[in-house]
């Protein structure tokens, strides 16, 4: 299926029709032209973001595989309340509460725009509740500043892919940028405003952030830049792909996945042992400006949030101060 709507993994193959763009519909779908028109809508028009669409896919897909197989309900206005509660509580014997969540948000959201369409009377999951689920503190692997350190200062720089990569790991210790926002940036996005180089990075939503850099991230961002010579190179992609070992670069941006590839590559040549990956660097950036004296409102703007406790989630001061008082255990 396109963008992610693909059949979730464990279900038997449904009966379904292709749609116009390589979208596939479910079965229970199918019958009804205005089910069908609004299903595509919902993951064309209304879903811009590709992760969202793909997890929302995902989720809508192996609802109907259930109400299909399980319910055997092939007519969508025949979907009530008891349907998807009992479908959520198989949903807990196999994922995690978050995910669990996601599942029913994204039935809720589908079933809002058919009854806007008017293609149902009722939203049969809006009074069903998920699990409860409360979270204080992130579970994103962090790295202590000294390991931060070394793992830059492990990188071969020798090359553009190892001045590639000491730039993209820089720039979301320092700015506490997400992957998704680093990854689309173009080489217009590093200027200089003021004496001093700012970034640009395109976050989630369509917003634009724009972050002054540190002493250290200005200086790996440049070499970066001057050494692939890609300077003058405005609208291109800043990160890009290697080719092959030559250590040269490509035209094409790197993708969330090539940078975790390249994430646990580096680590393990700097003899680190934690299991980080792209996130990391934004929970260690966050940690350590806390740590250092930074306020909690500050973080929270560097980092583009919308709430003060989604930044909290990322400050792992306490992980050492739990370490300090176990050593205290003299036995």
């Amino acid at each position: 299926m396109s963008e992610g709507l693909d059949q979730p993994a464990g279900t038997a193959k449904l009966p379904a029709r292709q749609a116009a763009g390589g979208l596939v519909l479910p079965a229970l779908f199918c019958p009804n032209e205005s089910a069908s028109r609004r299903f595509i809508e919902f993951f064309t028009a209304n879903i811009r973001n590709p992760n969202t669409r793909r997890a929302y896919g995902r989720a809508v897909v192996g609802f109907a595989a259930w109400c299909e197989q399980e319910a055997q309900i092939t007519v969508l206005r025949d979907i009530e309340p008891v349907h998807v509660a009992a479908y959520v509580e198989t949903l807990q014997t196999r994922l995690s509460a978050p995910s669990v969540k996601q599942h029913l948000a994204a039935i809720r959201m589908l079933f809002d725009w058919l009854v806007v369409g008017q293609v149902v009377a009722i939203n049969p999951a809006s009074a069903v509740r998920g699990p409860k689920h409360s979270v204080k503190k992130g579970k994103t692997p962090v790295l202590a500043a000294d390991e931060a350190r070394a793992l830059l200062d492990a990188i071969d720089v020798s090359t553009a892919v190892g001045l590639r990569d000491r730039a993209l790991i820089g720039l979301m210790v320092y700015t506490f940028a997400r992957i998704g926002a680093a990854l689309k940036m173009r080489i217009e996005d590093v200027y200089v405003q003021g004496r001093r180089s700012w970034v640009r990075l395109h976050e989630k939503g369509g917003k634009r952030h724009e972050m002054p850099c540190h002493h250290n991230l200005e200086e790996y961002l440049h070499a970066y830049i001057e050494g692939a010579q890609l300077a003058g190179a405005g609208k291109a992609f800043l990160f890009r792909t290697a080719i092959g070992h030559t250590g040269r670069l490509s035209e094409r941006p790197m993708s969330q996945a090539d940078a975790y590839r390249m994430i646990g590559r580096r680590a393990a040549d700097a003899g680190i042992l934690t299991r980080i990956g792209n996130h990391s660097f934004r929970a260690t950036g966050i940690t350590e400006y806390l740590r250092n004296g930074g306020k909690l409102e500050i973080a929270q703007q560097m980092a583009n949030h919308e709430s003060a406790r989604t930044t909290g989630l990322y400050d792992r001061r306490n992980d050492q101060l739990t370490l300090d008082e176990v050593e205290r255990i003299v036995v």
